[in-house]
């Protein structure tokens, strides 16, 4: 098969990553896999460093141009991401390939009547999760749940001492996020909670991975606010951020909306205990005792629960051994891609 990956986000997250992981897959499948990207974004980028064949274009105009005169070529046409399912379905009419959609959000739609007569256009409807299956169903969408996949990665011990020496003091437990200071994340949660644990104990630090939003003003004043700003770090964006979570004793997310979380997938399969709001397929994830649950905006909870990750041995254990059995057996990167080219295969033959 020929199979365009669609994908227009300008920044690099779970989206991105699992955009990357399905091209790898198809690839080595035998399938020849391309990219339709926004010009000059790390997805682009990226994907070209690694030898696929990436269009890149500047704007809805672009998309669309390209998909009227040269959609024709490709087999199977799937938008990764929400801003290129529009163009990819209507302009379904010009180069008449089945479009498939991976929806990777779980937000309630605005505008019932416009997204469903859009999403009635694809031929295959994705979600990674139940609660990203949430809106489609109620619209009259019947999803398939295809879950998002995380690799076993190889750690690269010098960039993880390299980490450590900057952010975190000797004798200091880690605990950590993975997650935009966005509102969705809820970070101002995350900084209460941590507050409380401080009061409780001076044993750790607690790092802040990821890229500046739109709550990054109101979390950086709040930690200020607290006197955190020794115990609370924001590190920013990290490159290569797999291999950083073998250094966290806790991981923890604090969001208040999240389809699935891939980032709870990766500490589950490094063996790092986890800590979590149940916003979203969150609740799936860390369900039947894989990690520590809590209701979202709870800040009580989510400090005793990083309290008791850090200090009970045996329920920590069990929590992380359930977690890694789990998201080996249902986050397996090469099940996610035979799942995707079963139904691909489908659509051909349909």
């Amino acid at each position: 098969m020929k199979i365009l990956q669609l994908n227009f986000e300008r920044g690099w997250r779970g989206g991105e990553r699992q955009t990357l992981y399905c091209m790898r897959q198809f690839r080595q499948a035998g399938h020849e896999v391309s990219l339709m990207a926004r010009r000059g974004s790390q997805m682009a980028n990226t994907a070209r460093a690694e030898g696929f064949h990436v269009y890149e274009q500047d704007g809805p105009l672009g998309q669309i141009g390209f998909l009227m005169g040269s959609g024709k070529k490709f087999d199977i046409i799937h938008a990764q991401t929400a801003n290129t399912i529009t163009w990819a379905a209507l302009t379904r009419w010009a180069h008449r390939r089945p479009v498939v959609f991976s929806r990777r959000t779980d937000f309630r739609v605005r505008n019932d009547a416009k997204i469903r007569i859009k999403w009635q256009r694809i031929d295959l409807f994705v979600a990674i999760s139940e609660s990203a299956a949430a809106e489609p169903r109620r619209l009259g969408i019947k999803p398939v749940i295809i879950r998002s996949a995380v690799e076993p990665v190889t750690v690269d011990q010098a960039r993880v001492q390299r980490f450590l020496d900057e952010w975190v003091p000797t004798g200091k437990r880690l605990i950590s996020t993975s997650a935009a200071l966005i509102n969705d994340k809820d970070p101002l949660t995350m900084i209460e909670a941590v507050n409380i644990l401080a009061q409780q104990r001076d044993d750790f630090v607690f790092v802040h991975l990821g890229g500046s939003g739109d709550a990054e003003q109101a979390a950086r004043a709040r930690v200020a606010e607290l006197g955190l700003e020794k115990i609370y770090l924001f590190a920013g964006f990290q490159k290569d951020i797999e291999s950083l979570y073998s250094a966290m004793d806790v991981f923890a997310m604090s969001s208040v909306e999240e389809a699935l979380g891939s980032s709870v997938l990766d500490a589950f399969l490094q063996r790092i205990p986890v800590v979590s709001t149940d916003a979203g397929g969150l609740k799936e994830s860390l369900a039947d005792g894989r990690g520590v649950l809590c209701k979202t905006g709870d800040y009580e909870a989510m400090a005793e629960g990083m309290r008791r990750m850090l200090d009970d041995t045996a329920f920590r254990e069990a929590a992380i051994a359930r977690a890694h059995d789990y998201v080996r057996q249902e986050h397996d990167v090469q099940e996610m891609a035979r799942r995707y080219l079963r139904e691909f295969e489908g659509l051909l033959q349909r």
